[in-house]
């Protein structure tokens, strides 16, 4: 049976790549930042963990690592947004937003490798930053921009893994009620982009991935 981790597992993403995976008989461990009733019911190998803490996520790794060390798929689902220009954008708010799109990706790659396979995957989920570009989400678009560095150079460093960074367009999920833009008509289901991702991994991709 392959293994999979997925931070950020209790988003609305995060529960849809659970459920897409579980139906394709992988064992899923599931990373959520408390406990969540709707992730434990899609499987049962649940974990707690503040991924902008490393000793939080040192911890959870090695909690995964009782229970398999050959994962073969790990995902990071995990991200934060909000709406405030530079006078109201204080720096915790800017560090929020940096830990949970940049700084929990690099801490939970980083802690993870020893639970990887050989030729493990890394996806990760970005967004389209040159869309972004707007009044209110310099820290988001910031963060969401290092990513994207960040998973360039881990692909170089990498070179037997894959590293995937998926940019869906929208997805409809309650991130919304965080901004104050109308969600697109044409928004990805949760489960529509999660079956998307897996579709990718089973094709071998590697490299950025616009949805």
């Amino acid at each position: 049976m392959n293994n999979a981790v997925i931070w950020g597992a209790a988003g609305g993403l995060g529960q849809a790549l659970a459920a897409a995976l579980r139906a394709e008989d992988w064992q899923v461990h599931a990373v959520t930042r408390s406990p969540s009733a709707a992730v434990a019911a899609l499987t049962p190998h649940c974990y707690e963990a503040d991924v902008a803490d490393a000793q939080s996520v040192q911890r959870t790794v090695q909690a995964i690592a009782m229970e398999t060390s050959d994962v073969a798929l790990a995902i990071y689902a995990v991200g934060d947004i909000a709406s405030l220009k530079l006078e109201a954008l204080t720096p915790a708010d800017f560090a929020r937003i940096l830990n949970a799109n940049l700084t929990g990706a690099y801490l939970t790659a980083h802690y993870s490798l020893p639970l990887l396979t050989a030729e493990a995957h890394f996806m990760f989920v970005g967004a389209v930053v040159e869309r972004l570009k707007l009044p209110g989400l310099s820290a988001y678009v910031a963060a969401k921009a290092g990513l994207e560095a960040f998973t360039d150079t881990l692909r170089k460093e990498e070179r037997k893994r894959r590293v995937t960074l998926v940019r869906p367009g929208a997805v409809n999920t309650p991130f919304w009620a965080k901004v104050p833009f109308r969600m697109p008509a044409g928004a990805l289901a949760p489960a529509e982009l999660a079956q998307r991702m897996l579709e990718a991994h089973k094709s071998g991709h590697s490299g950025l991935l616009d949805i």
